[in-house]
């Protein structure tokens, strides 16, 4: 077992435990309707292209481009209503040589016609006729076959995430059933004595189980099926016991509170024992959540290693290092195309914020807008206080490499 505390960077610690996993996902068909949020499992074609038809982009008149060149208000060209496209049909009638055809919007060109004269550019002179009053070009005011996609185009690769767009786009292809990622289920451990549940009347010296809930949330956030296993003492058989259990079921354990350096707590001697090859990397470059865990385990013994995390016990640290460890796990289990993007922007920060040299600190902010830009204003607390968090809008990053940050240095805010 790594020595505890040789701390690592955050990045060089996530490479180090992604060596050792193998990231196969699997797949399941579900609804498409049913389908926000999560990742495509395979690359999804067009059955048929995209409109399927020629359709027209406005009201007005369906026409031959050429029957209008040299129109204007004071010089009309001089067209005969052969009909008009009923929604929903395909149009009964063709165009030659000085006919048009009244269309609404969405509606499939008639035969013959190649663009389409708006109604306001038009006047009625008698019944059946009109006046164009302007020209048009081919294909004005026209969608084309296969506009938005051609047959067997790929429209959403592998590892994307399904937004409410893809979810339009792939009912207008009439594919209610897509192929995605399956869920990774994650058991969650929350140890200590002096742990009790949220719905428990708190005596002295006891905390509600904080972690257990908003890791949940988060797994939940991320793709992942969050599975609590309830809260464990701090007995180094039964968090085995429980543990061993967890990770038999799951694809991902996590444990919250024993990774510091207390003789009580118990969790890298308990993760190490689960399986080879056991604890990766304790401890790590970061402020907070230091004392980190991060290691592989096969259960059973010759079967492929699964992740297992141990987090720091205060529920700030736990979420911190979870957004910086557990997030990304789940997304690489996914196979999102970029399981590192996070959701950030630029910030301007707000006071003079010291750091040490070679250790990456991450900082609650609260955003607030000024003179069209963001400030970056700290939220302070200490790591077990969880409302620190509640009241963030984010988490900005000041780097290894940096010694601080001064008022108006930008900053990234990766939100929550």
């Amino acid at each position: 077992m790594p020595e505890f505390l040789t701390l690592l960077p955050p990045k060089e610690a996530l490479e180090r435990l992604f060596a050792h996993i193998s990231f196969n996902p699997g797949s399941e068909d579900v609804d498409t309707i049913s389908a926000p949020g999560r990742i495509v499992a395979h690359p999804v074609t067009a059955p048929h292209p995209l409109p399927a038809f020629p359709r027209s982009t406005v009201d007005g008149y369906a026409v031959r481009a050429g029957d209008t060149y040299g129109a204007s208000d004071t010089l009309p060209a001089y067209l005969t209503v052969t009909g008009e496209v009923s929604m929903g049909t395909s149009p009964d009638f063709s165009l030659t040589a000085g006919r048009c055809g009244l269309i609404h919007t969405g509606g499939m060109l008639p035969a013959g016609s190649d663009a389409v004269i708006m109604v306001e550019n038009t006047q009625v002179v008698r019944e059946g006729e009109i006046e164009a009053l302007r020209a048009v070009s081919v294909g004005e005011n026209v969608l084309k076959i296969g506009e938005d996609v051609a047959f067997s185009d790929e429209i959403i690769p592998a590892g994307a995430r399904l937004r409410p767009a893809e979810i339009g786009g792939l009912m207008a292809l009439g594919i209610t059933r897509v192929s995605v990622a399956r869920r990774p289920l994650v058991g969650i451990l929350s140890s200590g004595d002096e742990v009790v549940s949220p719905e428990a009347n708190v005596r002295s010296g006891q905390v509600r189980d904080v972690n257990s809930y908003s890791l949940s949330a988060l797994v939940e956030q991320a793709g992942g099926v969050p599975i609590r296993y309830g809260i464990i003492p701090d007995d180094a058989g039964r968090l085995f016991e429980v543990a061993f259990q967890a990770l038999q079921a799951c694809d991902l354990v996590v444990i919250t509170a024993g990774s510091s350096a207390s003789v009580r707590d118990l969790t890298a001697q308990v993760i190490d024992a689960l399986g080879k090859p056991g604890v990766l990397v304790h401890g790590v470059n970061v402020r907070p959540g230091k004392p980190t865990i991060l290691a592989a385990c096969a259960v059973p013994a010759g079967s492929p290693p699964k992740p297992v995390i141990g987090l720091p016990g205060n529920p700030v640290s736990a979420l911190v290092i979870a957004y910086l460890f557990i997030v990304p796990t789940l997304h690489r289990m996914l196979g999102m195309t970029n399981p590192e993007a996070r959701l950030g922007l630029t910030a301007r920060i707000t006071i003079n914020l010291p750091s040490q040299a070679g250790r990456e600190d991450w900082v609650p902010v609260k955003l607030r807008m000024e003179n069209n830009s963001f400030l970056a204003e700290p939220v302070f607390g200490r790591s077990n206080l969880i409302f620190t968090l509640v009241r963030a809008d984010g988490l900005a990053c000041i780097p290894a490499d940096a010694t601080g940050l001064e008022v108006g240095d930008p900053v990234t805010v990766f939100l929550f």
